[in-house]
């Protein structure tokens, strides 16, 4: 590729090459965990997860100290899913085998969309008593698991693997895990590998979906962090995108009216998201209203790679999007250690936002390689303009060799075995909460997919990791 840095060390190319691999296996063993049974005690529950589900970690642990992620969340299960039509893509995973990975998922997404409380406390009768004292406090009353009837299931962020409901107090509701859902199933059915009776399955899922999507969309609820009810830029983004692409679907089945509907919901929150932007400040706020430490947040820059915008506001191509990131940039040099000691090759640890409190509160591997694969997209969108002269070439450089940076800063950090936690600490660069996370490897598939699109859109002479 000429004298551009399209392909960048043969070290950090070679890393990721073995890490492609570490991590396709390590998201994989996420999936359908037959085989492990976790016993979360305090509460009576043993749990064997169904096929078809995805645990956020398959690693069991009970605050003891790391968290305990043994559940399915609809954010998490739908990232990974994208992560997997990439890995197929690639031929990283047997068509076939990722079929029926999907084929399950749709399944066990299904059955608990029609989850109902009223069943659950009839049937599981005084499930308390099966409870220690101690954990009572952390157990949702009756009244709210009763509230869980018809599409209100939806707005559960997670599940036990098991297929059952989560009994335990979250932040309810959370709506961007539907739409999130819808963009991937979405995304996946628009390729030649699904066959029609998985195309079934996918349609009953996504017409639920977007249905509820469409309803819910301008009620509050938690963010991305699930720390705060209200309106945010993440969520909103993601629902927006799942209406305007769930309208292009949902014409192809005859469903006109419906696809109308979906259109004017997308317009309506497009025009509401131009609010979100702070000529003040320079960025896209995270959220209107609530905790402004928070506004600062790199939900937005994911809100953008989750909805797939390639181009115009609230894309890789936005000017405003890359202001954003190159403030939250400056926002984690100058917060964190490592950072303050990384050498000129490296780009910052990527965090959540300022003064986050999270277990070390520091980076995470999901946000640091999502400004990588922000970068690669960036750079596969500028193949795509009009322009080919030289400053276009040039511009194509600099983006590139940005998210190169990016993964160089999360190779330094990743231990010989592969594994990547959910952070890894601000001061010694250790790795902190959950241990092997799946949207942490599902980060890192994503990002070297869009990294392998780019040197593709840019021409002959390039070649993928």
């Amino acid at each position: 590729m000429g004298t551009h840095a399209a392909a960048s060390s043969d070290h950090l190319a070679g890393w990721m090459a073995r890490q492609y691999a570490l991590s396709a296996k390590a998201m994989l063993g996420a999936i359908s965990r037959t085989d492990i049974v976790k016993e979360r005690r305090g509460f009576g529950r043993i749990l064997r997860p169904a096929k078809g589900s995805i645990v956020a970690s398959p690693v069991l642990a009970s605050y003891d100290p790391d968290p305990d992620y043994f559940f399915h969340w609809l954010r998490d299960s739908a990232v990974i899913i994208d992560a997997l039509r990439r890995l197929i893509a690639s031929g990283e995973v047997d068509a076939r085998q990722g079929l029926e990975i999907f084929r399950d998922f749709l399944t066990f997404s299904l059955a608990v969309a029609s989850l109902d409380g009223r069943a659950f406390l009839e049937e599981a009768g005084d499930f308390r008593s099966k409870v220690e004292p101690h954990f009572l406090q952390f157990v949702r009353p009756d009244s709210d698991i009763r509230e869980i009837a018809g599409d209100n299931v939806l707005g559960e962020p997670r599940f036990d693997p098991d297929g059952s409901l989560d009994i335990l107090k979250w932040s309810r509701p959370q709506h961007d895990g539907p739409a999130l859902r819808a963009l991937t199933v979405v995304k996946f059915c628009s390729s030649a590998m699904v066959d029609a009776n998985t195309l079934t399955l996918a349609k009953q899922l996504l017409l639920r979906d977007l249905a509820f999507t469409l309803e819910r969309w301008r009620m509050p609820s938690f963010d991305i962090w699930e720390e705060e009810l209200g309106r945010h830029y993440y969520t909103q983004l993601v629902q927006g995108e799942a209406l305007a692409q769930g309208s292009r679907w949902l014409e192809t089945i005859g469903q006109g009216e419906t696809a109308q509907a979906c259109r004017e919901g997308a317009r309506e929150i497009e025009a509401q998201l131009q609010e979100f932007w702070s000529e003040t400040q320079g960025f896209y706020r995270s959220r209107i209203g609530g905790d402004g430490e928070k506004e600062l947040d790199i939900a937005t820059l994911l809100a953008v790679l989750h909805a797939g915008r390639r181009d115009g506001p609230h894309s890789v191509s936005d000017g405003k999007t890359l202001a954003t990131l190159a403030r939250l940039e400056d926002l984690f040099a100058s917060l964190y250690k490592i950072n303050k000691e990384a050498p000129a090759n490296r780009a910052p640890a990527m965090g959540r936002y300022a003064n986050d409190r999270y277990y070390s509160g520091g980076a995470y591997y999901f946000s640091t390689l999502g400004a990588a694969e922000f970068y690669y997209r960036a750079a596969a969108a500028r193949c795509a303009e009009p322009s080919h002269d030289e400053d276009h070439a040039i511009s194509f450089d600099a983006l590139f060799r940005r998210g190169d940076m990016f993964m160089a800063t999360v190779a330094a950090f990743t231990p010989e075995s592969g594994d990547l936690s959910e952070q890894f600490d601000q001061v010694t660069g250790a790795q902190t909460s959950a241990k092997n996370l799946a949207w942490s490897h599902a980060a890192f598939i994503s990002a070297c997919a869009s990294r392998a699109d780019a040197l593709s859109a840019f021409g002959p002479g390039g070649s993928a990791p």
